[in-house]
């Protein structure tokens, strides 16, 4: 089985060979945490989550480190830290913690390392003296600046030239720069904000260079595969490029990272989500009203490389769907678990063709039909086809949750215990043969917004 990935750097679809079978690095760009995460920020979290669990599945469990970083100092972190008149350490706590609360409900797994920028500040250091040492940097009036005259290769990953870039860029004008498009990687901190010695003076450093360490750090060069949205190729990611192989001597684009990935855009209602039009949907707040596997399905219902536009019928519809699939589960429950036959494999082709999400949401169904006619009809495939199952919706992170409190989420403990008072008298009610008083109670229940589905194991319920 070959893994296939549209590679922005090279602009094709191409087979994935990692550099080492046994070790399979990943990066991905995390969050800068200083307020909720919105639905733009979970699509990566989601879709990369879902390639992890593939890799793991196609090397072995232990053979992929996958690094997510939390970017902890940062601009917008020091104003909300001076609006509370705490430390940013209280702010960025708080928002990390509401993260992995977030990201758990979507099924996220954790990432293998989670490096923090604030505590790589001296590596950041060595690779700016080391950029300075080559060449490729210099610096002025206390900031250090990358030299993106030294690199031919800078605008490889975005296909855009130098001039390009600086015409469609809101680059800073300032006049220590040698050219425009030159990015700081250390500069001097304001009054307030969070301070390091440096030998370019006191300060803290720029964002890009906060990746480039970490990955060097963490992962070491060159990585398998460096993820994240695609409105972080330019600048981020195409500076990371820049300082990650300059700052070895070794200026080839892949002597950083080998596959690039870059998930769309997310849009609501199509409009790109800004907090100026008021339309940036938290998932925080959406996770009050939806359970965290409708949203995850909603965000792997379009490739991860096009845009999605977010609307309540999606939201709709993937909840109608995770209702069929754990419908097929509740009818199964009385189904022993076999051993997996190769319906994996079915599911497999889907996302081995670069990551292909809703093909592979599509193959789900399938194998749910095909065991929901298993038990209908008692065949023996049964506990296979079960098992098949699990092991593709585990992939795709679904059908983790009890098929039975599935359809019992939001209702209070007054609610359910009224619902099984009916249905425990309509039993009766059957069993003495007066099938009006059932009827009755039936009808009663439909119109509390109760659906009642009567299989063999017993009658079950869910709420409409």
């Amino acid at each position: 089985m070959t893994l296939k990935l549209h590679n922005t750097l090279t602009r094709k679809k191409v087979p994935f060979s990692p550099t080492n079978p046994e070790r399979v690095t990943m990066y991905v760009c995390g969050p800068t945490v200083y307020n909720y995460a919105h639905i733009g920020n979970a699509r990566p979290a989601v879709v990369f989550d879902v390639l992890f669990r593939l890799l793991s599945r196609l090397y072995g469990e232990g053979a992929v480190v996958y690094a997510r970083n939390v970017t902890d100092v940062d601009d917008k972190i020091n104003a909300k830290a001076t609006e509370e008149g705490v430390e940013i350490g209280v702010v960025t706590r708080r928002y990390l913690t509401a993260y992995h609360e977030d990201m758990g409900q979507l099924g996220v797994l954790r990432p293998t390392i989670e490096p923090h920028a604030t505590d790589y500040i001296g590596p950041m250091q060595a690779m700016i003296a080391a950029l300075i040492e080559r060449g490729h940097a210099y610096a002025a009036e206390g900031h250090v600046l990358f030299d993106t005259s030294s690199f031919a290769d800078y605008g490889k990953l975005s296909g855009r030239t130098l001039d390009d870039m600086i015409a469609g860029a809101r680059v800073e004008v300032a006049p220590y720069k040698r050219n425009p498009a030159d990015f700081v990687m250390w500069k001097p901190s304001k009054p307030g904000e969070p301070v390091w010695d440096s030998p370019w003076g006191a300060g803290r450093p720029g964002w890009h260079i906060e990746c480039s360490a970490m990955i060097e750090q963490t992962l070491g060069l060159p990585i398998d595969i460096h993820g994240g949205g695609h409105d972080l190729t330019f600048p981020h990611h195409e500076n990371e490029i820049a300082q990650g192989v300059c700052a070895q001597g070794d200026n080839r684009p892949t002597a950083y990272a080998r596959y690039w990935m870059h998930n769309g855009f997310l849009t609501m209602d199509a409009e790109k989500m800004s907090k100026s039009l008021g339309n940036v949907l938290l998932v925080h707040d959406l996770m009050k009203v939806f359970p965290g596997e409708v949203v995850r399905w909603a965000l792997l219902s379009a490739s991860y490389r096009s845009p999605l536009n977010w609307t309540d019928d999606v939201l709709a519809q993937s909840r109608s769907r995770l209702d069929y699939l754990y419908g097929v589960m509740q009818r199964a429950q009385g189904v022993e678990t076999g051993v997996a036959g190769d319906g994996d494999k079915v599911l497999l082709n889907a996302l081995l063709d670069d990551l292909n999400t809703p093909g592979a949401q599509y193959e789900l169904g399938l194998r749910a039909k095909a065991l929901d006619d298993a038990v209908r009809t008692k065949s023996s495939n049964a506990p296979a086809l079960k098992a098949e199952l699990l092991v593709l919706a585990d992939i795709l992170g679904f059908l983790g949750g009890d098929p039975d409190a599935w359809f019992k989420t939001g209702v209070d403990d007054d609610l359910s215990g009224r619902i099984e008072t009916l249905l425990q008298q309509r039993i009766e009610a059957r069993a003495a043969k007066d099938f009006a008083a059932a009827d009755a109670i039936r009808n009663e229940l439909d119109d509390m917004g109760v659906v009642v589905m009567d299989g063999p194991a017993g009658a079950t319920w869910r709420l409409k």
